[in-house]
């Protein structure tokens, strides 16, 4: 039996993207030929493949949900798209069922891998990050993320990466698993968008290391500035510079003893038509000179990727 799920908003698709590891999702429209054509296929492939927080199958009404197709820039039907761990691996534009069997099987085939070998799991598992609770009335916007244009300024490059800090499973306390300052206790990031979005919060994880007996071990960020579309990332001298769209410190009380999550709440107002954001950890806690990040999360609402009318792709 088919378990399709029919996506009525926004942030419904985003908490699917923040639960299961896969989510395959299939814009069409009633309009649209090809696109009933292919239905039948696509339920069976969900009949056979749907796992609880695993795989994901989605359908998305790109009439009803105007602001979706903008944002993943959905301009032809059908449409399929793939994503494991929130982030787009495939897109199959038109009815090629065997294009999108063969992808669909692809990642069915990775997730028993990951269920076999006891990995990570999705983020709804106990394995997922938790991060901090998510305001009223916004959603989970990391997905918008392109992460192919991360930039990283001064980190110590024998541990993980600009991608490590968006991914959604749990923080491991390991140096591959997150992200250090290499020289200095000064960190910049720079993290483009996929679409132009409103940014209310941002997570912040940072593992607390004051239990450990370790004066090298690096520390949480105390004072971050955040800059707003840049085309790329600054220098460290121009962001010395360059006034910043908003200076936030951070104490102690402010780190959730649970999760090791801080919330950065922003001036709503200044960040309202967002295609980039650069994050500058300024300082440290304590006086060992270096900063760690875990996990980052971008909490807001997603806007326009471009305009364009959607047309119909047959299966020729």
């Amino acid at each position: 039996m088919s378990q399709i799920v029919e996506i009525q908003s926004t942030s419904q698709f985003s908490t699917l993207l923040a639960n299961s590891t896969i989510v395959v999702a299939d814009f069409y429209a009633d309009w649209c030929g090809p696109c009933k054509a292919i239905a039948p296929i696509y339920e069976q492939l969900s009949a056979h493949l749907s796992k609880p927080n695993k795989i994901t199958f989605t359908k998305i009404n790109t009439d009803n949900q105007q602001e979706l197709a903008r944002s993943y820039g959905v301009t032809a039907m059908p449409t399929f798209m793939i994503f494991k761990n929130a982030r787009v691996t495939d897109t199959i534009r038109g009815a090629d069922k065997n294009k999108l069997s063969a992808a669909v099987q692809k990642l069915a085939e990775e997730a028993g891998k990951v269920d076999g070998d006891g990995g990570e799991g999705s983020s709804g598992s106990s394995s997922g990050w938790i991060g901090a609770e998510l305001p009223r009335g916004y959603s989970d916007v990391t997905s918008q993320v392109d992460v192919t244009g991360l930039e990283l300024l001064n980190w110590d490059s024998s541990g993980g990466n600009a991608r490590t800090v968006f991914q959604t499973t749990k923080a491991k306390n390991e140096r591959s698993d997150r992200v250090e300052s290499d020289t200095d206790e000064q960190l910049m990031i720079f993290m483009p968008f996929q679409s132009m979005l409103k940014v209310h919060t941002i997570h912040l994880t940072s593992q607390n290391p004051t239990e450990e007996e370790d004066d090298e071990l690096p520390s949480r960020p105390k004072l971050v500035k955040v800059y707003i579309n840049r085309p790329s990332i600054l220098s460290f001298d121009e962001a010395e510079g360059t006034p910043a769209t908003q200076e936030i410190a951070l104490s102690e009380k402010d780190w959730d003893p649970k999760t090791n999550t801080a919330k950065l709440e922003l001036r709503f107002v200044k960040f309202q038509n967002v295609t980039s954001l650069v994050l500058f950890v300024v300082e440290s806690e304590g006086d060992n000179e270096k900063v760690r990040v875990d996990r980052i999360r971008i909490v807001g609402e997603t806007g326009e990727k471009r305009d364009g009318k959607i047309e119909k792709i047959s299966d020729e």
